[in-house]
C-alpha cells in the first residue's frame, strides 16, 4: 500500500484583547479545506480569558467575533473542542449556538 500526500489550504487568525499592554483574552480561528466539501470549515481553538476577567463578556465577544469571521470566510461549519472539566465553557458555547455533537479523541506529543 502506498499512501499519497497533497497539500491542503489552511489559514489562521488570532483574535485577542490587550489591556495595559498585556494580552488578557484570545481565541484562534483556523480555516481548513477537505475534499468532502466545496466550502471550508472553521476550527475554534485555544479560547482563553485571564482568570481575573472571567464572567465579564470577554470570552463571549471573542467567540462571537470568530463565528462572524468563519461565516464571512464561507465556512459551512465551525467546530470547537473543550475538556470535560470545563462546564462553564460548555455553557458559553451552547449559549452562543454550538451543539454538543460528539466526542474528541486526542493524542499528545511531548
Amino acid at each position: 500500500m502506498y499512501i499519497e500526500q497533497k497539500p491542503i489550504n489552511a489559514s489562521g487568525t488570532k483574535f485577542y484583547i490587550n489591556q495595559e499592554n498585556r494580552e488578557v483574552a484570545r481565541a484562534y480561528l483556523y480555516v481548513l479545506t477537505n475534499d468532502l466539501h466545496e466550502r471550508p470549515f472553521g476550527l475554534l481553538e485555544d479560547v482563553f480569558v485571564d482568570e481575573s476577567l472571567r464572567g465579564q463578556g470577554f470570552g463571549s465577544e471573542l467567540v462571537k467575533k470568530v463565528i462572524e469571521e468563519a461565516q464571512q470566510r464561507g465556512c459551512y461549519k465551525l467546530i470547537c473542542t473543550s475538556r470535560h472539566e470545563k462546564p462553564k465553557v460548555h455553557e458559553l458555547y451552547e449559549r452562543l449556538g454550538f451543539i454538543n455533537h460528539g466526542k474528541e479523541f486526542r493524542m499528545d506529543f511531548l
